[in-house]
């Protein structure tokens, strides 16, 4: 059993009720509300640790409620539900800083490991010392990136740009800001080195096909992972 407080905002009733049991079943708290202006008021009640909206629901859809959320707790992680399958509903979602995105139809079960790989991500324990990245366990103080049975040791360099590009999955992050976070500097040679490791990591992170550093031109990256 652990401790960790779920608010799931789904206006299919049907639904919310199989989720919250579902997830009750695997040891979580759950709060489940229909709207999203009943969300934004039990969220400042119950300060959950995950937040999980449907986009498409009366009063406040999904990405109010996200923008209205983030704004009181700028840390909480946030799971999107749609039945939607657009483009440009995916990539707002993710614009708000969504950690998640799941499209209608879902097995609760996967809606349940998505759940538990965030928070593991977000409250992880400093002493278990593990973060999971799609199917990779990178123990952060330790220096180790493991795959199956595999395991890579990693520089100190290595070791911080994976924790840098982890903590900020999914959004566009400027060269400067990694430069600036990574290395402290960003000069011409630095930034050359920085290429020099994005390279590097994306060979090590290259077993998991899910996982992909994008280059956006001009501008700098993105780290796509599930």
């Amino acid at each position: 059993m652990n401790d960790y407080k779920i608010l799931i905002a789904e206006d299919d009733i049907d639904l919310g009720n199989v989720l919250k049991m579902f997830i009750e079943m695997n040891g979580f708290s759950v709060t489940l509300v229909t709207d999203g202006n009943e969300a934004c008021e039990k969220v400042e009640d119950i300060d959950p640790d995950l937040c999980v909206l449907d986009i498409n629901m009366p009063g406040k859809d999904g990405f109010t409620t996200a923008q209205f959320i983030r704004k009181r707790i700028p840390d909480m992680p946030i799971v999107f539900l749609t039945a939607r399958n657009q483009k440009q509903d995916r990539v707002k979602g993710l614009k708000l800083g969504a950690d998640d995105y799941i499209t209608k139809p879902f097995e609760p079960d996967e809606l349940v490991l998505r759940l538990q790989n965030i928070l593991k991500r977000t409250y992880r324990d400093n002493n278990d010392n593990v973060v999971l990245i799609g199917n990779y366990i990178f123990y952060p103080n330790d220096f180790k990136l493991v795959y199956d049975n595999d395991e890579r040791v990693l520089t100190e360099k290595e070791c911080e740009l994976i924790k840098y590009l982890n903590l900020n999955r999914n959004r566009t992050i400027k060269r400067k800001e990694i430069l600036d976070s990574v290395w402290g500097d960003d000069d011409y040679f630095t930034g050359r080195s920085m290429d020099v490791f994005i390279t590097r990591v994306r060979k090590f992170l290259a077993s998991d096909k899910s996982i992909k550093i994008e280059n956006i031109r001009g501008v700098g990256y993105r780290f796509v992972c599930k």
